[in-house]
């Protein structure tokens, strides 16, 4: 039954990224190399949304696999998971030129995707990992992030119709301690408050 399940929310999960394979809803389509749709398990407890692909996932068509992904990886094996037991995506399924922020427009053509993506998968917590995807998901659930700084590592209890009870912890994004180093501190404390939460579920 349990594997039926799993595998009726990976070919969910199929249709859904061919979908996004053909999407031209902002212009982030003419600039592209390839969709970065996400990846891991579809029956995953644990989600992590982040902010948009750069160069490498563009290249790739693999989330977080340049450096903030080196990072990421880190962290994950410092509380015992690996990516397969996960499941990572982002905010944008394209790149943004240059690595930019990504526009009000952008993230307005291109959320219905993330948010189909977490009605499938129907996680229990979900890890945002830098500011868009912070004010993104607790913005779905009425609670405005001021700042990272002042949700950072804290344990939100959200429900909805869409994903039922979920928790979420939101954490800064990997890429900050490739310019911020002293900030590994304060993210494993951030990734503690995770693993604690993870491990009661």
């Amino acid at each position: 039954m349990a594997r039926a399940l799993e595998q009726n929310k990976q070919d969910e999960l199929d249709k859904l990224r061919e979908e996004v394979l053909a999407c031209t809803a902002c212009q982030l389509h003419k600039t592209r190399t390839n969709v970065v749709f996400g990846e891991g398990s579809p029956d995953a407890k644990l989600m992590f949304i982040g902010e948009a692909p750069g160069y490498w996932e563009d290249q790739q068509g693999r989330p977080f696999v340049g450096s903030a992904g080196k990072v990421l990886d880190k962290l994950l094996a410092s509380i015992g998971l690996s990516r397969s037991e996960v499941y990572i995506a982002n905010v944008l399924k394209c790149r943004p030129p240059k690595n930019r922020e990504p526009r009000p427009e952008e993230i307005k053509a291109c959320t219905p995707f993330l948010d189909r993506q977490m009605a499938i998968i129907r996680p229990k917590m979900i890890c945002t990992l830098g500011n868009y995807s912070t004010s993104y998901v607790l913005g779905k659930f009425g609670i405005k992030a001021s700042s990272m700084s002042s949700v950072h590592g804290r344990v939100y209890r959200c429900s909805s119709l869409l994903l039922g009870e979920v928790l979420v912890i939101p954490t800064y994004h990997p890429a900050t301690v490739l310019y911020k180093p002293y900030m590994m501190d304060t993210i494993k404390k951030d990734w503690e408050v995770i693993e604690s939460v993870y491990k009661s579920l």
